[in-house]
């Protein structure tokens, strides 16, 4: 049987439009608007992020080209250039970060986003953190000011490595230093949070060992520690050394007045050694290097967000059209994530999101595609007339 709506519009169910009702009457961001929905600037939007455009005259144009099938969308018609650039300027972005987290909670309660990759032992929840830049001109974006002649804005994300995407982010200035987030986090007790050390900050260490959270990060260079005592060290592993320490540099030691775990790893193929720094004192010190490693997968996140996402170029140079069009690319990150652990075609993420730009308009169903997506769709069938007896009037059966 062909299907009815288009492999876009079979997207889009996946938002929950009573929710997304609710998030515009809370925002209230369709107040003053005429004719113009939040619905119709989150399907075009949406389709700025799946289909790749440019511009607003490619959002605009590629959908008024596929007029016909955007009654299966919710939408009255393609919008216009001019609605479309107020809506991002005036609406409230915090509209598209809400409808982001409500569908990120809904997916995560139904198990659509696969698990985790590496297994280990221990049930902690395990975070890692990091930041992107993503630069701006500075012309174009003078409220984004990052350096003299250089504009940008800064990305903070927190992954949880249960699925592989955000439990928290943060958009800031890219000036902004790394480790003053820290104290922003919402990270509960038990929890491991995996970092580089561009976010070492001895206080919040402290703070973190006091409530009974973990960290993993890396130790500076420059670190004043003295030895409390020198532990096994596991053999045949890539582990040189675990060491019990104390931050003997009075400025230090204040800020952060507890026993640290030294371990020094190396890394084989870049043939250097890593010195990691923790507050987990019970952890086997493979364990403690391979949480670190697994901190590779925030990296990972954020390539599959420039690389396949609009978050490098903007249809918009204000700062809520900005933020609206990283939040659409978030939910179409989450939409995409979705589908890489529904296929079982067991294509690369990048090849997904390839073909689905492709491939929005076509009408197949969603599933099907996912698992075979170049196989011939079924031809649709002839009707057949079916034959049926006739009897004269008073005729005897």
């Amino acid at each position: 049987m062909v299907k009815t709506a288009s492999l876009f519009s079979q997207l889009l169910e996946q938002v929950p439009r009573n929710e997304f009702a609710r998030l515009v009457d809370r925002h209230k961001a369709e107040y003053g608007a005429k004719g113009f929905t939040c619905w119709s600037q989150f399907t075009a939007m949406l389709f700025c992020q799946l289909a790749h455009a440019d511009s607003l005259r490619e959002i605009c144009n590629g959908l008024a080209s596929c007029q016909g099938k955007l009654s299966h969308l919710g939408v009255a018609g393609p919008p216009s250039k001019s609605n479309l650039s107020y809506a991002n300027i005036h609406r409230p972005s915090a509209l598209y970060e809400d409808l982001f987290w409500t569908m990120m909670e809904r997916f995560r309660v139904e198990g659509k986003l696969g698990g985790r990759k590496h297994k280990f032992r221990f049930k902690n929840k395990l975070l890692s953190v990091d930041s992107t830049t993503i630069s701006l001109c500075l012309a174009l974006f003078p409220w984004a000011k990052f350096r003299r002649a250089k504009g940008g804005v800064k990305a903070h994300v927190l992954l949880d490595h249960d699925d592989y995407m955000p439990s928290w982010v943060l958009i800031t200035a890219a000036k902004l230093n790394d480790a003053k987030i820290l104290t922003r986090l919402p990270v509960n007790p038990g929890s491991i949070v995996a970092m580089d050390r561009a976010y070492n900050d001895y206080a919040q260490f402290a703070r973190w060992t006091e409530a009974g959270v973990y960290f993993v990060t890396r130790q500076k260079s420059n670190a004043v520690y003295e030895v409390v005592a020198a532990q096994e060290v596991p053999k045949n592993r890539n582990i040189l050394s675990d060491e019990i320490i104390r931050l003997s540099n009075p400025d230090a030691w204040q800020k952060c007045p507890h026993e640290l775990r030294r371990i020094v790893v190396w890394d084989e193929e870049k043939q250097r050694e890593i010195v990691l720094l923790t507050n987990h004192l019970l952890f086997g010190a493979t364990t403690i290097a391979d949480i670190y490693r697994e901190r590779w997968q925030i990296e990972l996140f954020f390539k599959a967000l420039k690389q396949n996402l609009k978050v490098k170029s903007f249809v918009g140079t204000s700062e809520n059209a900005l933020r609206i069009q990283i939040w659409t690319a978030l939910i179409a990150l989450l939409l995409l994530k979705w589908l890489h652990h529904l296929s079982k075609a067991k294509w690369s993420f990048a090849n997904l999101a390839s073909l689905l730009r492709l491939n929005l308009f076509t009408y197949r169903d969603l599933r099907t595609w996912l698992d075979d997506p170049f196989n011939t769709p079924p031809l649709t069938p002839f009707p057949e007339q079916m034959e049926f007896s006739y009897r004269h009037l008073g005729q005897p059966t």
